[in-house]
């Protein structure tokens, strides 16, 4: 029997049994009681089915595009905008580990067409998901470069040298260097981080920024640590030895299995001020936010942050306006997601997917709700037909961009087509990306 065969014959049975199985799968059958969180009662917007009738101007919105979905699973993207307009995205051939993979836009996200040529051999033994920044420097005569940065945990009984790998750009995305490995777990100072750098934080002294960037990352017992980054005059990089930066809060940092942070600047990214946005992995307390004035030398006790916010790989960026536009994996806890929990699920949480939260600094400081909850698209469950309130919670690993116009195109990961099958049938995992302007999304918050 041929492969289409298959498919043709998984496509009946998915037909015949997906009704049924969902009569199965909701309902008063699920223990309520583990679901202890709140609901979030802001605006939610869902992109991931047009309505009918909708004014054609709001349906890009809608669009999905696809950047790669040649693997049977491919996932957690990052993103960084080029000086010449185009759009470098990376990503994992493989979940977290496999080699570094890219794709290139050049008509601000609505196409994805060309890789990097030529990108480095070691770049084909990452460990772990990519992360990509920009340095911006303030020295007046080094150029912006950008960095690549992957992390060597440790995956099952395979071994590991630990410590993070790093890649330098100095040509905008053209050529990169070999991959540079700090601190090895057998070095002085050595770790075995996961996601180096969750994020990469250009620091200010005496009030103004200077040339040294705060990168986060966590281990398995989930300490949290900083690591400065620094480059002397021959241009070649330096990170100091990590250190644990949360310790005064160990207590809760090892409760809500704190991870993959997010540090959020004030002042639209010019301010005295950070935020601190995590991942809570025990899913059993929200996301944890904390605040530091002094450069992330210390930072208040922390405060759970509103259901609206609660979720995991947290990437925020500000728009034109001064909003913030921050994706996440979407975690809840509340009423409506026990209400709307597969039966199989005994954890006391479910996932609306990939989302975004949009609303200012401001709500972040006083614990606000902010002003919407977007569903960006739906990601298919197992045996799921149609596109509901519940949704697969692999993806929201996220690279953002913002265009000069305001314009957010954002990329992630997911099932989002069950049609797309692997050879085993099962669902394909693919990357994909959308584009977002406030502006419209305030217009279709009026008439929806």
């Amino acid at each position: 029997m041929n492969t289409k065969f298959f498919q043709r014959l998984t496509a009946f049975f998915l037909a015949v049994l997906t009704p049924l199985v969902s009569l199965a799968r909701y309902g008063g059958i699920v223990n309520k009681s583990r679901f202890t969180g709140g609901d979030y009662s802001i605006t939610r917007i869902d992109l991931s089915v047009k309505p009918e009738g909708l004014d054609e101007k709001f349906g890009y919105l809608y669009d999905l595009v696809t950047l790669d979905d040649s693997l049977d699973y491919a996932a957690h993207p990052d993103s960084v905008l080029l000086k010449n307009g185009n759009i470098l995205t990376m990503y994992p051939a493989g979940h977290g580990k496999g080699a570094v993979l890219t794709k290139l836009s050049t008509d601000g996200g609505k196409s994805w067409r060309q890789s990097l040529e030529n990108t480095p051999e070691s770049w084909e033994n990452s460990r772990e998901t990519p992360t990509v920044y920009r340095l911006v420097f303030t020295d007046g005569k080094t150029e912006d470069r950008l960095i690549m940065i992957s992390a060597n945990p440790k995956w099952g009984a395979a071994p590991t040298t630990g410590g993070f790998n790093c890649s330098l750009s100095t040509d905008e995305g053209q050529t990169w260097s070999q991959f540079e490995l700090f601190y090895p777990k057998d070095a002085d100072g050595g770790v075995v981080p996961i996601v180096a750098m969750s994020s990469l934080t250009q620091l200010k002294e005496n009030g103004k920024f200077v040339d040294k960037w705060m990168g986060l990352f966590h281990d398995a017992e989930f300490y949290n640590y900083k690591t400065i980054l620094t480059f002397d005059e021959s241009g070649k990089m330096h990170w100091s030895k990590p250190e644990k930066y949360f310790a005064a809060y160990r207590d809760i940092e090892k409760e809500t299995n704190m991870c993959e942070v997010e540090v959020i600047r004030s002042d639209e990214g010019r301010g005295n001020e950070l935020c601190l946005l995590t991942r809570s992995n025990s899913k059993k307390q929200n996301s944890l936010l904390s605040f530091s004035t002094d450069e992330g030398r210390t930072w208040s006790e922390p405060v759970f942050a509103p259901a609206a916010l609660n979720g995991e790989r947290h990437k925020a960026d500000y728009t034109p306006d001064g909003r913030l536009f921050i994706t996440f994996r979407s975690i809840e806890r509340g009423k409506k997601a026990a209400e709307n929990s597969p039966i199989e699920n005994r954890k006391g949480w479910m996932s609306e997917g990939w989302v975004a939260w949009v609303g200012t600094y401001d709500d972040l400081k006083n614990g606000a709700e902010g002003q919407y909850r977007i569903k960006l698209a739906h990601t298919f469950l197992n045996m799921q037909l149609n596109k509901e309130y519940a949704a697969n919670a692999d993806t929201g690993y996220c690279g953002n961009v913002v265009l000069p116009d305001g314009t957010i195109v954002t990329t992630s990961y997911g099932c989002f087509d069950n049609k797309k099958l692997t050879k085993t049938l099962g669902l394909k995992t693919y990357i994909a990306s959308k584009r977002i302007n406030l502006s419209d999304i305030d217009e279709l918050a009026k008439v929806l």
